[in-house]
């Protein structure tokens, strides 16, 4: 039998001790080998962005993390090329409802006995959080964005972007910084992050929190489709003004009390 390559991660090191103690325990009837081992979610995505694509079969997630949780793990490792399948493990019971009801990969309450660990990593199978599952375990959505850029990836603190901006097939996320490429649709950023974020056009979405203002300006770029004098938004933080189209101007103002 193949061995299963697993990840390991919890922010406590004895409970990702006793994990390898109950996986070599298994091992004769399901054999397996830790490929690596994290404290945290953002760790995880550096050690996995470190091995070559599919390395991982199964990634056993602490719920309950600093920096970045299990379930915020678990939306970026579903849209890897090869995600891993995924088992969560906490001492929390209240996700167990949830996790069970929205159909999540499977759930280990601690402390974790071999027979269920066993059992889990039998049928487990790679399958992404559904959307339901996200919003009820995550209903702020995440708190990174992942950046592909020149053979690694970067993590992009939400918190720390002032707008999305489509081109094309592309969407960048601006901070005060500099600008990010992400690989993700405009559409789903806004249906993910409706709480915090506003379109003002059809190819931009702006944080509610980064709006300094606005003002009525002439037109620049009529192929945008702004052949008029049109509002646009100030932002902190960056010098450039976003137009707001006619069609979006009424619900902007009322949403942002402008």
């Amino acid at each position: 039998m193949t061995k299963l390559r697993l990840l390991l991660v919890d922010d406590e090191a004895p409970a990702r001790a006793r994990l390898r103690d109950l996986l070599g325990d298994i091992a004769g009837e399901l054999p397996n080998e830790v490929v690596a081992e994290a404290a945290d979610g953002i760790a995880a995505l550096e050690r996995i962005e470190a091995l070559p694509a599919g390395s991982i079969d199964i990634a056993l997630i602490d719920i309950r993390m600093p920096r970045m949780d299990g379930i915020e793990l678990a939306q970026h490792l579903g849209r890897l090329e090869s995600p891993p399948a995924v088992i969560f493990a906490t001492a929390f019971d209240q996700y167990a409802v949830k996790a069970f009801e929205l159909n999540a990969i499977d759930y280990l309450l601690k402390p974790v006995r071999a027979e269920r660990l066993a059992a889990a990593l039998h049928k487990a199978t790679p399958m992404p959080l559904s959307r339901a599952a996200q919003r009820q375990l995550a209903p702020e959505g995440r708190r990174h964005l992942r950046c592909p850029e020149r053979g690694r990836v970067l993590l992009v603190p939400l918190a720390e972007v002032l707008y999305f901006k489509a081109d094309q097939k592309y969407v960048t996320a601006r901070t005060a910084e500099r600008e990010f490429l992400l690989e993700e649709s405009l559409a789903h950023l806004e249906e993910e992050f409706a709480a915090r974020f506003v379109r003002i056009h059809r190819n931009c979405l702006v944080a509610r929190d980064a709006v300094a203002g606005c003002a009525r300006e002439a037109a620049t770029d009529a192929a945008a489709g702004e052949a008029d004098p049109h509002w646009a938004l100030v932002l902190r933080g960056v010098p450039e003004h976003l137009p707001v189209s006619r069609r979006q101007w009424a619900q902007v103002k009322a949403l942002l009390e402008i």
